[in-house]
């Protein structure tokens, strides 16, 4: 597929952002069309640039492909280490990066086009991302690691390899996604504490056998990692989902309800949280008693259980932490329009929360489990937002967007 044809379709959160992909001879060198491409579907624009040694490695042809720019291999009258400057570049990344480049950029020297590109950016306020990759030994030399402090103290980010059969192998390509969002995100939160609530909890019956529900964790997942984006101090509590938590945000796991309530209660008496996002869809109810041995799977007719009310988490926020900005989700299940956002109001009021979020989860590719949803945003003056089918990542951006325009007095 085209680059046109991609671009955006996992995301928009680099919609207009300009990065300069710079391209050093490690072997690594093969993967760069695949991060080029996670990049552009997540809205950028991909200027590539490659050393000599790179083009040992993977072909010219194949980044133009996967850019849809040319490449551009080396210095000539054009100027083209200050291609940065000329296009407004807003990020440079250097992936992979190797040893010699690394050190060389330290010292300043500017011998091929990556590093005469690289010190020239030194020089202004365009952020600069480098991936190493290359044998651990190398990596772990004391020269290197002298020049990479270095390069930090000059504000260059990097992201770190995974040693691994005695390589530094480069971070994986989700890990290199999220830290340049991070990185070119608006941080219209920066300076927010933001505790989310994400997953479902379990009830055991016995050792093995659990009461739970189908909540996979995605929408408290991409609302943390939201947060995390615009620049929050985000902590997740975390029931068992389905998906993996960002590696960059605190986490604190949790299985059963009376875990998660616990957690969340400690966590607001001991912490000021500005927002408390609760996602996770918590079991409602728990066995009287668990039942201490496995109850057999034959040879039994029948097992009575009796099933109690499991505490319920946002009815104790408010009372813990007043001044927090609470935001409820509320799941139903075949309701009308009508009655869904009814049905939110009275909970956020009994809730004594600031907004609630209902969607209805009979309806296909909606709730548990989807990576898409449909919700209803609906606030303490009985204001109605309506989210229309679209993916949980964006449903997530959108919360936040009108849970700022609630703090700032919208």
């Amino acid at each position: 597929m085209s680059v046109d044809e991609i671009r955006g379709t996992w995301g928009s959160e680099l919609i207009g952002k300009k990065i300069i992909m710079c391209v050093t001879g490690s072997v690594a060198a093969y993967k760069t069309p695949d991060i080029a491409r996670a990049l552009i579907r997540h809205g950028a624009e991909i200027h590539p640039i490659m050393s000599k040694e790179a083009t040992k490695i993977i072909h010219p042809f194949t980044l133009e492909w996967a850019t849809g720019n040319k490449v551009s291999l080396e210095i000539t009258g054009k100027l083209e280490h200050l291609k940065p400057i000329y296009l407004k570049a807003d990020l440079i990344m250097v992936v992979p990066a190797t040893a010699n480049t690394i050190n060389k950029i330290a010292n300043g020297i500017s011998d091929t086009i990556v590093t005469a590109t690289v010190n020239a950016a030194l020089g202004t306020d365009i952020p600069i991302i480098i991936v190493p990759a290359m044998h651990a030994v190398m990596y772990t030399n004391p020269i290197l690691r002298k020049n990479i402090n270095c390069l930090k103290e000059l504000g260059v980010k990097f992201i770190e390899p995974t040693i691994l059969e005695e390589k530094a192998k480069l971070a994986e390509i989700d890990d290199i996604k999220e830290e340049v969002i991070h990185t070119l995100y608006k941080k219209d939160m920066k300076g927010l504490k933001v505790l989310v609530t994400a997953g479902p909890t379990l009830e055991y019956i016995d050792p093995i056998r659990v009461i739970s529900n189908k909540s996979s964790g995605k929408m408290g997942i991409e609302l943390a990692r939201n947060a995390w984006y615009r620049g929050a101090d985000v902590t997740l509590v975390y029931g068992p989902g389905i998906v993996d938590s960002p590696k960059k945000i605190k986490v604190l796991n949790v299985e059963t309800t009376e875990e998660m309530f616990n957690v969340v209660k400690k966590e607001l008496t001991e912490e000021k949280y500005d927002i408390v996002v609760a996602a996770a869809a918590a079991a409602d109810f728990r066995p009287e008693k668990q039942i201490e041995f496995k109850i057999p799977s034959y040879k039994v007719e029948s097992v009575e259980l009796k099933i109690i009310p499991t505490p319920k988490i946002i009815d104790m926020v408010k009372r813990v932490s007043p001044e927090t900005f609470l935001v409820a989700f509320k799941a139903e299940y075949g309701l009308s329009e009508e009655k869904l956002i009814e049905k939110g109001f009275e909970r956020l009021v009994s809730s004594n929360s600031d907004l609630i979020v209902v969607n209805d989860v009979s309806k296909p590719d909606r709730g548990f489990r989807a990576d898409t949803n449909e919700v209803y945003i609906v606030d303490r003056d009985q204001n109605v937002v309506h989210i229309p089918f679209s993916t949980k990542r964006h449903i997530a951006n959108r919360i936040f967007d009108i849970v700022l325009e609630k703090l700032k007095g919208g």
